[in-house]
């Protein structure tokens, strides 16, 4: 593959141009850090840095974007078809393609969640799931978990973290929040007023703890006895990501909504989805424009999230990653680390607060790219693509031996 061209003559260019206009904090951040690469060709697992040879196995893949890798052939085929004859639609019209996908998406919760709309990303697709829930019950209340993450926009930054909402201004009414696998704290929370309870069933910001036996379908029945809305986030755990299509699938839940994004076109063009039961979807039979995404559901986002389920619904696929989670398990067990897993959702707590920050640093010069929890700094976040092979595994399980060693 030919070396991608750059806009810059050199690093250096790159990095003051991206700090005067783009972001001057992560412009430092990264070169305190000897972390400035700038990315240049992609492939498979990996990235290669612009200006040099040095390249990265994705062991983050930006919390599921490049699940199937970077630059996979069988979607930028499907989108360079599409470009062919199409663009991004209208969505004051009927699609085709729009309409397959979401049929495919709703055989994907064996019809559970028939309606289908459609956002360019997870924050966009989490405020419709809310609104929804709201509208169905009549209620206000939103609970989430302290420390999770759902976005930076409207209601999903509101059902957020302090920290990415209070220098913008007092909290939105109506939210709360308590603390992640406790059934207790969020029985005494749900009340009358609570119009849903949005989760990720593995929070990655927060470090990626495992849930409680039996925690998400107590979440779900205090949901059913206080008729609130059960929203799952599956931005991050879906697609294939925990060894099931879903991960709420693990448990046998029955969510009123389920919210996908990142990985749902390969990394290629950006689109999310909101799929929702009936109740919910009924909203748009009397106001079929009251929710509206110029770019969601673009045409030839279309066809890269009906290729992203062509290769993770293929016989196989699925039963791979769980054999992989397996194996990265047993390789990864005489290391001095506490391996949280839901099948290649896996986080790597160490046990001194922080030092996962420092492993980031020397795990990166040691050509595996991967980020600590930004709410616990303990924990390394390690999301290894779907589709990493056997040598490659052997690859990063050999560098994180010999950071140990």
């Amino acid at each position: 593959m030919a070396r991608l061209k750059q806009p810059f003559a050199d690093r250096e260019a790159t990095i003051s141009a991206f700090a005067e206009h783009v972001s001057p904090g992560k412009a430092t951040l990264y070169q305190e850090a000897d972390m400035a690469v700038v990315m240049g060709r992609r492939e498979g697992v990996r990235f290669f840095d612009a200006f040099s040879e040095r390249s990265w196995i994705n062991c983050h893949c930006n919390g599921g974007v490049f699940n199937l890798g970077h630059h996979h052939p069988a979607i930028v085929a499907a989108v360079r078809t599409a470009l062919e004859a199409s663009d991004i639609g209208n969505h004051h019209l009927i699609s085709g393609v729009r309409a397959r996908l979401a049929e495919r998406l709703a055989a994907t919760t064996q019809g559970a969640l028939s309606g289908v709309v459609f956002g360019v990303g997870g924050g966009e697709a989490i405020d419709l799931a809310l609104k929804l829930c709201r509208w169905a019950t009549g209620r206000p209340g939103i609970v989430s978990a302290l420390g999770g993450y759902h976005g930076h926009t409207g209601l999903a930054m509101a059902a957020g973290d302090a920290q990415y909402r209070e220098p913008f201004g007092p909290q939105l009414p109506g939210f709360a929040q308590v603390p992640f696998d406790d059934l207790q704290a969020l029985d005494q929370v749900i009340d009358d007023d609570t119009a849903a309870v949005i989760l990720e069933p593995v929070p990655a910001t927060l470090g990626m703890p495992i849930p409680s036996e039996g925690y998400l379908r107590g979440v779900q029945t205090l949901c059913r006895d206080r008729g609130a809305k059960l929203v799952i986030d599956e931005v991050q755990t879906g697609l294939g990501r925990t060894g099931k299509l879903w991960c709420y699938q693990h448990d046998e839940l029955s969510p009123d909504a389920v919210v996908t994004g990142k990985g749902l076109s390969g990394g290629i063009y950006p689109i999310a989805a909101t799929l929702v039961a009936p109740e919910l979807f009924a909203l748009f039979e009397s106001e079929p424009f009251i929710h509206i995404s110029t770019f969601g559901g673009a045409e030839p986002g279309c066809a890269a999230a009906l290729a992203v389920l062509d290769i993770i619904e293929a016989p196989g696929f699925l039963a791979r990653v769980s054999e992989l989670s397996e194996r990265f398990a047993e390789e990864l067990a005489p290391l001095p680390v506490e391996l949280r897993r839901k099948g290649l959702m896996m986080g790597l707590e160490l046990p001194i607060d922080g030092a996962a920050m420092a492993l980031t640093q020397i795990l990166f010069q040691k050509g595996i790219y991967a980020i600590y929890a930004n709410n616990n700094h303990s924990v390394l976040q390690f999301l290894p693509p779907l589709i990493i092979s056997d040598a490659e595994v052997d690859e990063v399980v050999s560098a994180l031996k010999g950071v140990f060693s």
